[in-house]
């Protein structure tokens, strides 16, 4: 039995997952975290289905040693290709970003239109596609989905508010119009940071933050066992976060720094 105290553990092939921890902070800030990201391997994307549950277990293990209470997959490639093998190896509760995503996109939905936007390597596995459709028997869902690859690296450059990520944005989205969703899952930890293009391009459709999904299911799992961390009285001024890297990339800094809102002032490097 893992101590109320214990750090939540989050993971992530590289610097998107900090979207994820974002949103965790927000809604559990109560608690401390441990944040891996595995920038010497990114992306996972375009691996292979064993080396990316290879990859995912190498993590998963780090994080239980650290023995943390909780293990978040912030990486939706892991989510869709490898939580069950995560699952198996964890001593500790798993929740990935796409369940938690896919129910609430069915509960908001009015029309029961939904797209679906993430990497190639997200859309083309299909999961979120069958998590809503096997989240809704009972009501039929017309689901539609879009890979979109270059706004991962429009966010890295730091181009949330440039006019090319609006023009790409528009192309990406047209669809969308004439499909007539009324909700949109954002499937990629880099996209929340566009929510702001994407909402001025469809301003009638509501946008599902995958991370901030996860983190309201935390929290109510959480506090389902007993086991929020109760030993503050006050929240931290600055977020208690162990952070550790793979390899620590050139701008690493500057693109958590745009993620989170606050620099990350010390990391540790580590072999999986």
């Amino acid at each position: 039995m893992k101590e109320k105290s214990n750090k939540i553990g989050i993971f992530d092939s590289g610097v998107g997952g900090l979207s994820v921890l974002k949103q965790f902070i927000k809604y559990l800030p109560f608690e401390s975290y441990v944040y891996l990201g595995d920038t010497a391997r990114v992306p996972y994307g375009n691996k292979s289905a064993e080396t990316i549950k290879r990859y995912a277990k190498e993590c998963t293990n780090f994080l239980l040693e650290k023995d943390v209470k909780l293990v978040v997959v912030a990486c939706h490639t892991v989510s869709s290709v490898a939580l069950e093998e995560v699952e198996k190896i964890s001593t500790v509760p798993v929740v990935g970003m796409i369940k938690p995503a896919t129910k609430s996109a069915i509960i908001s939905s009015r029309n029961k239109k939904i797209g679906v936007i993430g990497t190639r390597a997200t859309i083309t596995s299909g999961a979120y596609q069958n998590s809503l459709s096997q989240g809704s028997i009972s009501t039929k869902v017309e689901v539609y989905s879009k890979d979109c690859p270059l706004f991962v690296p429009l966010v890295e450059e730091g181009f949330i508010s440039h006019p090319a990520t609006r023009i790409i944005a528009e192309e990406y989205l047209k669809e969308f119009r004439t499909l007539e969703i009324d909700t949109l899952i954002l499937g990629c930890t880099h996209y929340p940071l566009l929510s702001k293009v994407f909402a001025e391009i469809l301003p009638e459709v509501e946008l599902i933050d995958s991370g901030e999904q996860a983190a309201i299911f935390s929290l109510r799992l959480l506090a389902e066992n007993n086991m929020l961390n109760e030993e503050r009285d006050e929240f931290p001024q600055i977020p208690d976060v162990e952070f550790y890297l793979t390899d620590l990339t050139l701008n690493f800094r500057e693109i958590a720094k745009t993620f989170l809102g606050f620099e990350i002032e010390k990391l540790e490097i580590v072999k999986l």
